[in-house]
């Protein structure tokens, strides 16, 4: 009798330590979906904190596997996927939306570009004292950065054509308010 009840808990015992086995498939997938969004650039760029949420699930996942706690490991490795999918869908929004910002920013350069030339010459028209030499250096800077804006978005560095561009429009803005500074004012 003694003996039926040592096999059987043998056999319990084997049976409990069949079904301990790690989640290598979940395992696998979780780093192979965090290493996919650590290699997507956007994901990188725009989904800074669903992919570092990722790596955190997927090193608490080899944490809870090297001690042998199975089920969490299998936990952290579904974050982990959900988290790195996540980086990867916030990415493409990221870049979507950079490259409209991008696109709507450059495209309003040039009218902004041509209005200060214009305000430029009808200063120096109405004999208004200003640095006429500074301002023109500073406008061919503008336009300098406003070309290297339009190649930046062309090449897909939107966030560099959005600083050039958003450093254009508030060069612009100085040349601008120079010149609006020293405009005579009526008196009511």
């Amino acid at each position: 009798m003694k003996l039926k009840y040592i096999l059987t808990g043998f056999v319990v015992l084997a049976l409990l330590a069949g079904c301990a086995k790690p989640p290598i498939a979940e395992m696998d997938s979780a780093k192979e979906a965090v290493f996919r969004a650590e290699n997507d650039e956007a994901a990188v760029l725009y989904g800074g904190s669903s992919l570092s949420r990722a790596r955190d699930s997927l090193r608490r996942m080899q944490v809870e596997a090297d001690s042998k706690r199975y089920d969490a490991a299998k936990t952290h490795a579904t974050e982990a996927i959900a988290a790195a999918e996540r980086a990867i869908a916030d990415g493409k929004t990221g870049l979507a939306r950079a490259k409209s910002e991008a696109e709507s920013l450059i495209a309003g350069l040039k009218p902004a570009i041509e209005e200060t030339e214009r305000n430029i010459n009808g200063a120096r028209y109405s004999q208004l004292n200003l640095d006429y030499n500074q301002m023109n250096r500073d406008l061919k800077d503008a336009k300098d950065t406003a070309d290297q804006a339009e190649i930046d978005q062309a090449m897909g560095r939107y966030q560099d054509a959005v600083e050039k561009g958003t450093s254009v429009r508030a060069t612009l803005s100085s040349i601008n308010q120079r010149i609006a500074d020293v405009i005579p004012r009526k008196k009511s």
